[in-house]
């Protein structure tokens, strides 16, 4: 999300950058609603504003907000009090450095479900290194839920069994 927003950012004029950047924060920031559809719905009503406001002006810098809005859009899934670090691309590339050290060793995976488990276990070994990402009770629920929606209610001894 940063990298989009930067590259957004870089096809504005420098006279109009600083007002961009504040209309820009304003359709991803304080979003009201619960993590889920409902923040991602908020979000795009947002753009919808920010897009009438600013892509006559500047097309260029909306469309590469626009083209790719629902990559934008999925920190807003997670629990709200990681919303700030987890669009950011740092923890995310840690993360997928693990990741892929796991997957080099492994070699081939059999399947789709093997992979997402594998992936949720090594981000759920990782987690307890990252700095500003609380686990609350609230939050770890949501993020079971997350998982069970992208494995279909697996049962969890398949995520323990890929660490």
């Amino acid at each position: 999300m940063i990298h989009r927003l930067r590259n957004a950012v870089a096809k504005v004029s420098k006279a109009d950058q600083d007002a961009f950047k504040a209309d820009r924060w304003e359709v991803f920031d304080k979003i009201s609603e619960p993590p889920g559809e409902l923040a991602v719905k908020e979000t795009c009503q947002r753009m919808d504003g920010f897009r009438a406001q600013w892509e006559r002006a500047h097309p260029g810098a909306v469309a590469c907000l626009v083209e790719d809005f629902e990559s934008l859009t999925v920190h807003l899934r997670f629990p709200k009090e990681h919303w700030r670090r987890c669009r950011h691309t740092n923890l995310i590339e840690r993360t997928f450095g693990a990741t892929r050290r796991r997957t080099k060793v492994i070699g081939r995976l059999p399947g789709e479900r093997t992979c997402v488990a594998l992936v949720f276990a090594v981000l759920d070994r990782q987690r307890k290194g990252w700095r500003g990402m609380t686990m609350t009770p609230r939050a770890l629920r949501l993020l079971q839920d997350l998982r069970s929606e992208l494995l279909g209610d697996q049962p969890d001894d398949i995520i323990t069994a890929a660490a």
